[in-house]
């Protein structure tokens, strides 16, 4: 099966890239901020990835083509809804296992650039936390604290943008996949996250999003990298995208 035209012919969302899709089906799609990897209730199908009915306990959308049955896309892995970047789909409901397998054994190398307010202090560049999420009618909401699971974050690499404000542009990869994880973790830090309505400076995100007209998340996920293994085989795995928020 040809799985790379397929993956261009599915009915994305708005704004959704088919950035790459290997020989047995694993494909990585580039979401806008706002569009989310799932509906999480009824009336949200529309701003979801695909433009069609998603089941929550399999975990897979299912696309009709044709008068056949329909095709399964499988989601692999989520992103906020306000994050823009990478996420990975599977055409092939046999690769489900595998990957998820090779997220276990933190085979899945992803990472982010986040554009912040201000400057990180220099130190250790291992973050270290823990988290805590409370579930409400009104959604997620996560919190660092005792008690809560450990997430780690490794910062790679800084980058000055000079203002007012001054801002910087952090590449940042995740060493586990917690609740709004690197939202959190630098708003704790003293360096929110331009655009973050949740755990952002308010102020200023008002402030930005008038100067400069940026009044999303900027969060993105620039790169993703896996190995799994499928028929035996041992495969490799590589997606890349551009993080454009402002011109430096």
């Amino acid at each position: 099966m040809d799985y790379s035209s397929l993956a261009k012919s599915l009915p994305w969302a708005k704004g959704v890239r088919v950035v790459v899709c290997d020989a047995n089906g694993l494909l990585a799609v580039e979401k806008p901020s706002g569009v989310m990897s799932h509906p999480n209730k009824r009336g949200e199908e529309r701003r979801a990835l695909l433009n069609a009915p998603y089941d929550m306990d399999a975990e897979v959308f299912r696309v009709s083509i044709g008068e056949g049955d329909p095709i399964e896309v499988t989601l692999l892995n989520r992103l906020d809804g306000a994050t823009s970047g990478l996420v990975l789909l599977s055409l092939n409901r046999d690769l489900r296992d595998p990957v998820l397998k090779a997220f276990e054994l933190k085979k899945v190398r992803k990472t982010y650039e986040a554009l912040v307010f201000g400057m990180p202090r220099r130190g250790a560049p291992l973050w270290k936390d823990r988290l805590k999420v409370t579930k409400s009618e009104g959604g997620v909401r996560a919190s660092a604290g005792g008690g809560g699971l450990g997430a780690e974050t490794k910062l790679v690499g800084v980058k000055p943008i000079p203002g007012p404000p001054l801002l910087s542009l952090l590449t940042l990869m995740p060493l586990t996949g917690r609740t709004h994880q690197l939202r959190i973790q630098t708003s704790k830090r003293g360096i929110p996250i331009v655009g973050d309505r949740t755990y952002g400076d308010f102020q200023k995100n008002k402030q930005i999003a008038k100067a400069r007209g940026l009044k999303q998340l900027c969060l993105h996920c620039v790169k993703v990298e896996l190995e799994y293994i499928h028929r035996g085989r041992k495969n490799s795995f590589k997606a890349s995208s551009a993080a454009v928020f402002i011109q430096a």
